[in-house]
């Protein structure tokens, strides 16, 4: 059994709740989930235990932002995300995942740093009003980084998170679009044979934590002020930019 070692287990506990707190509105976190699960399996059996792990989560988030998301954005970023997961799959056999990571921390940490200087002191920036085929590229970005390791937060907060949503309306626009990726994932895995018997009975066992994690953050998220909220994530994109280096070159 694939949870029997507890260095497998903590791993994966922890990687759930990163997953959990990001499906909850703390978007980008989710990007950690792969890389921690895989400090004790091997990186495709924990890309395969994480996605159903996923899709609950989804019926949670979805289920609590369902009233505030913003169609014109999923509606841009959905069709490119589409392309990019077809363009990972593709190409799943020729990618350096460890370079990938580290390409997308150093970016996500640039653009965190970015943002909270231009922010710095309270100051309000105008909010990004760029075209939507821009964003079908983001969605690009964001369908292929998250079919190769579930690391599509990053792409997705650099184009959405400057267009100053609310905050709910932003965690609720994260949900609903990589709630209909991660389903767009599922027949790439089915094919590779990645879901085998241990991998279900260890997703499965990890459902319970998944679900509370999230719920948690929901609540979470729903008390933060929005300027807060904001401040948050890029500090997130920060820490998390400077992980995925870090693990890139070590």
């Amino acid at each position: 059994m694939l949870l029997s070692d507890p260095a497998t287990l903590a791993a994966c506990a922890v990687a759930v709740i990163l997953v959990g707190m990001a499906k909850g509105g703390f978007s980008g976190l989710g990007a950690l989930g792969t890389p921690v699960a895989a400090l004790a399996l091997p990186p495709s059996t924990a890309a395969a235990i994480l996605l159903p792990i996923l899709i609950v989560q989804d019926v949670v988030s979805v289920w609590s932002f369902r009233h505030a998301w913003d169609k014109w954005i999923v509606g841009w970023m959905l069709p490119g995300a589409m392309v990019g997961i077809g363009i990972g799959w593709a190409i799943a056999a020729s990618i350096d995942e460890k370079a990938l990571m580290g390409v997308l921390g150093g970016i996500t940490l640039m653009f965190g740093l970015y943002r909270l200087w231009i922010e710095r002191g309270n100051r309000v920036a105008a909010a990004s009003a760029s075209p939507g085929w821009v964003g079908a590229l983001f969605g690009m970005a964001t369908g292929f980084t998250s079919q190769v390791a579930h690391a599509g937060g990053p792409p997705f907060q650099m184009w959405v998170t400057p267009r100053k949503l609310p905050h709910l309306m932003y965690a609720g626009t994260n949900a609903i679009l990589f709630a209909a990726i991660n389903w767009l994932k599922v027949p790439s895995y089915i094919m590779l044979g990645a879901f085998t018997h241990e991998v279900v009975v260890a997703a499965a066992l990890l459902v319970p934590l998944a679900v509370i994690t999230t719920l948690i953050s929901v609540r979470v998220v729903r008390a933060l002020k929005p300027d807060r909220f904001y401040t948050i994530i890029y500090l997130l994109m920060v820490m998390l930019g400077g992980k995925l280096m870090v693990d890139a070159f070590t």
